[in-house]
Formats: C-alpha cells, structure tokens, sequence
C-alpha cells in the first residue's frame, strides 16, 4: 500500500509517499533507548524527492521536528481501528 501524504511544514507544503515497507521498518527499528534515528530515517525514506533538501532544512533547525512529522505520517498512514476482546 502507498498512501500520499501532504503536510504543511513551517509554512511549506511538503510531500511524502510512505509506503508499507518504510512503515514497517520504521516499526522494526524502533528500539527503547532508540527513537528519534528510526523517525528521521523513515521520514526521510517517505519524503517525495523534490521536497527533501526542504526537509532537511526543517529538521536540522528544529529539533524534535523529525519526532512530530513522523507522527502525524504514522496517524494518516495507519489510523487507529476499533479493536476490542469479545469474552
């Protein structure tokens, strides 16, 4: 599944195309004591090329952006489903 994702960024109206297998990357590589690589990485890996050096320039002047970005991709990507246990 591909799902094209646009988000206005500091203004900027950035592209992003995430993919199944960038999504579950990001979700095998995310470890306790390491989050914040496997975000970038998977931003980085989703952002459509003509908006990466824009990115880049986002995420080098605002630290956290990575974290936030990735999870604003992650809630349009894969939306919470309502789940329960029938007993």
């Amino acid at each position: 599944m591909n799902k094209n994702i646009t988000l206005t960024i500091a203004g900027e109206e950035l592209g992003f195309d995430v993919t199944t297998e960038n999504y579950n990357g990001y979700l095998n590589d995310i470890m306790p004591n390491n989050k914040v690589a496997p975000a970038h990485n998977f931003v980085m890996r989703s952002v459509v090329d003509s908006d990466k050096e824009q990115l880049r320039k986002v995420l080098s002047d605002s630290p956290g952006a990575a974290m936030q970005i990735c999870g604003l991709l992650q809630q349009e990507f894969a939306p919470a489903i309502e789940i329960s246990v029938k007993k």
